[in-house]
């Protein structure tokens, strides 16, 4: 990624990245939390920001949240001046969205993948620092006959990514998952060395090139109860998970495992660990969310660009009512910037 490209002012102005931020669900709380995070000076201070999206329905949550509209607006095929603090980039030609309550829509689906869309071409024109991505509903995005189950599905199929993981980054933890979007019952038949080695590798070089640590130490958790018991409870650990863990030390990886799911996690808030690899979804999620409530940010590793987003949903129930935490879009938005402002000093040093 070109440095010219992200940068700006002069060579003695403090280099503020362009950040973009997908507004999500227009139906969800999306409009509200990004409205609202960024209505805060100390956020927007931290860079540039163009957010894509539909400008009167983030008029709209500005007004109930009795927030003076502080953006300039573009329409998404004219974007060409990123340089205000906040831009919008409108996609106005869609629709209007359903009135309350809220619910899986297919317009509202179709309409959080032409802003994801938005955002995916610009990054592809090295004009983008990072991409953080408000809240999707997954259902919605089905009924639009989108064939990817989230974001960070749709994201590696754009950048051609070969190996990406999710990771979470919250309070004590930093948390990568072997599997994302399968069903529990599904886990099995993806469930391969190479699935367990990538998010090792990648959650090493996460760990050294983004948090600032020289030598990772990695824990490796365990699918079945008690990580198998020497096979009495599944030879997941014994036949995928220990050679994973072997192929990932001959490349230099401080890795150790399988530990037992209900331990691992306790052995990292004790110190023991930089960073933990789960197998799905939930074994990595529920510890994290318990332990960093509104805190935690989801990562994506093994893209060519820089992707956080909130760790929750369209939370459909509240939309509206002017009532959304906004931290973890805040603590999304820190995130990005903090690896972009890292990346950019790490390609400053190699030019």
């Amino acid at each position: 990624m070109s440095t010219n490209n992200l940068t700006s002012g002069g060579e003695n102005q403090p280099w503020r990245p362009l950040i973009g931020i997908t507004m999500g669900d227009p139906a969800g709380i999306g409009p509200e939390i990004v409205v609202k995070a960024l209505a805060d000076p100390a956020i927007r201070a931290l860079g540039r920001f163009v957010v894509f999206g539909l400008n009167e329905t983030l008029a709209y949550a500005a007004d109930r949240s009795e927030i003076d509209c502080y953006w300039w607006r573009f329409q998404h095929d004219h974007l060409y001046n990123c340089n205000n603090n906040v831009t919008v980039a409108d996609f106005d030609e869609l629709y209007e969205i359903p009135e309350p309550p809220a619910r899986p829509n297919r317009l509202c689906g179709q309409a959080s993948l032409s802003f994801l869309q938005g955002a995916i071409q610009l990054a592809k024109k090295q004009r983008l620092a990072a991409l953080v991505t408000g809240p999707i509903c997954k259902q919605s995005w089905k009924l639009a006959k989108c064939r990817f189950p989230g974001h960070t599905e749709l994201l590696a199929h754009a950048f051609r990514a070969k190996q990406v993981a999710m990771m979470f980054a919250g309070g004590p933890l930093r948390v990568v998952l072997a599997t994302i979007h399968e069903p529990l019952f599904g886990v099995r038949h993806k469930f391969t060395i190479g699935r367990v080695f990538d998010p090792i590798v990648l959650l090493d070089k996460a760990l050294r090139q983004w948090f600032g640590i020289d030598q990772p130490r990695i824990a490796v958790a365990g699918v079945n109860p008690h990580a198998g018991e020497n096979g009495q409870f599944g030879d997941e650990e014994k036949r995928i998970i220990a050679p994973a863990i072997l192929m990932a030390g001959e490349t230099g990886v401080n890795c150790s495992g399988p530990f037992p799911a209900d331990t691992v996690f306790s052995m990292a808030l004790d110190g023991k660990f930089d960073g933990v690899v789960a197998m799905y979804h939930d074994q990595g999620l529920i510890p994290i969310k318990l332990l960093a409530p509104n805190e935690s940010v989801n990562i994506t590793l093994g893209l060519p660009i820089i992707r956080t987003s909130v760790d929750h949903g369209t939370a459909f129930d509240i939309a509206g009512k002017n009532i959304a935490r906004i931290e973890p879009m805040k603590n999304a938005i820190r995130m990005a910037v903090r690896l972009a402002r890292t990346q950019n000093q790490v390609l400053a040093g190699e030019q």
